[in-house]
């Protein structure tokens, strides 16, 4: 079993309208119809027959404030946005291997990240001098681990053979079988706490790792601001 002491020195254990309803309002109450004028004492004249007074018009319709337009209309609410699912974290995963142009490489965990980097720069380099075109994500396997610093493959997928491969360099296929999948998104300073978690959840759940790991950069980390990184970690299990 591979042990950590941080991942720059401490990883432990590998290789979450209020619309108030206003009532109707009660319709005004009709006038009464103006009295009829009595009419006039009768004479000797005939007299026509008073006019039949007109009746008033009937109020107009009185209308709840809640069909009259506002003024002020009440702001529409802005769209939900998407809520945000969760990384996987212990997902079981099974790689499949894949063709891959490889450096072996060293580092010291002061220098980590810089020597990964240097890693893939120098395939990067090889692949587009041939004109070969990645197929996939860079990845690190980390093949060993101390207190002073760790050796590793830095591996990048292709589908045809590499040339004139460099000191260290070799094609060969990437680890596969059944593994558990962590994500980490951030700077790599902050690895540790990723690993620290992953040694947590392995301890829960009584699992045993192998004596390696796999780093996989869905996001390419030569052109990537290392506080955006997002890292695929791959734990395959005994």
């Amino acid at each position: 079993m591979i042990r950590f002491n941080g991942f720059r020195g401490t990883l432990v254990a590998l290789v979450p309208i209020i619309a108030i309803a206003w009532g109707s309002v009660a319709a005004l109450a009709q006038a009464p119809a103006p009295a009829a004028s009595p009419s006039p004492a009768p004479s000797a004249s005939p007299v026509p027959p008073a006019a039949t007074p007109t009746p008033a018009p009937p109020p107009a319709e009185t209308k709840s404030p809640a069909d009259a337009p506002s003024t002020a209309q009440s702001p529409t609410p802005p769209a939900s946005a998407p809520v945000q699912t969760a990384d996987p974290f212990g997902e079981e995963f099974t790689l499949e291997p894949k063709k891959v142009v490889m450096v072996k490489g060293s580092a010291n965990w002061d220098s980590a990240f810089d020597s990964l980097t240097d890693s893939l720069k120098a395939l990067t380099a090889l692949l587009e001098k041939q004109n070969i075109k990645p197929t996939g994500n860079a990845m690190i396997v980390y093949t060993s681990t101390d207190d002073t610093g760790f050796t590793f493959i830095a591996e990048i997928p292709v589908d045809q053979e590499v040339k004139n491969l460099g000191k260290n360099m070799s094609m060969g296929n990437s680890p596969d079988g059944k593994a558990l999948k962590f994500v980490h998104r951030g700077s790599y300073d902050n690895m540790d706490n990723t690993y620290e978690a992953i040694t947590n959840h392995l301890d829960d759940k009584k699992l045993e790792a192998k004596d390696t790991f796999i780093e996989e950069y869905t996001t390419d980390p030569l052109k990537t601001a290392e506080d955006k990184l997002v890292i695929n970690v791959y734990v395959p299990l005994k």
